[in-house]
């Protein structure tokens, strides 16, 4: 945050004749426009619903397990409620083995998305700089990207020469 303030008062002493050298984009618009990104989020949304179903059917299946157990506990010996408890122990070390697995910060999940978005997100950050270095911009914002702007002039909007860059028709 310090950084981002830091940025954003270096930027406003500039002065007023460096102050038309700054433009912005909007990267949730770009990447809403893009079929490809459209088509890599769907293929990624589809994967993950899949895994969470997986995942839920293991939750019930040890939800299954417990309350048999404490049913039947009044009637086990002492070594069958061992074997029972280590059961249902090893039945959550398997679900939550799948989930990390498949949606931890190194899981299958992040892989396949670095893999469909990244290229993409490359595509975007290389047409980003080919309009800004057409403009003459030293900086170029994304209004999406978390930046606080108070105040953005239309003229320094330059997503849809993004858009055009990519070859995407823009329907604003």
């Amino acid at each position: 945050m310090k950084k981002i303030i830091g940025l954003i008062c270096s930027i406003l002493t500039l002065g007023l004749a460096q102050a038309a050298e700054v433009g912005y984009v909007d990267s949730d618009l770009i990447l809403s426009k893009m079929p490809e990104y459209n088509s890599a989020q769907k293929q990624l949304d589809e994967l993950a619903a899949n895994w969470q179903s997986q995942a839920e059917q293991m939750q019930t299946q040890l939800d299954q397990m417990w309350k048999n157990f404490q049913a039947e506990k009044p009637l086990l010996t002492d070594d069958q409620i061992m074997v029972k408890q280590q059961a249902i122990v090893d039945k959550e070390a398997e679900m939550f083995k799948f989930k990390e697995a498949k949606f931890g910060t190194n899981g299958e999940l992040f892989k396949k998305r670095e893999e469909l978005i990244k290229p993409i997100q490359d595509k975007v950050y290389a047409a980003v700089q080919k309009i800004a270095k057409k403009n003459g911009l030293k900086f170029m914002f994304d209004k999406a990207g978390g930046v606080l702007m108070l105040y953005a002039d239309e003229k320094a909007d330059y997503t849809s020469d993004v858009l055009e860059e990519l070859g995407v028709v823009s329907t604003n």
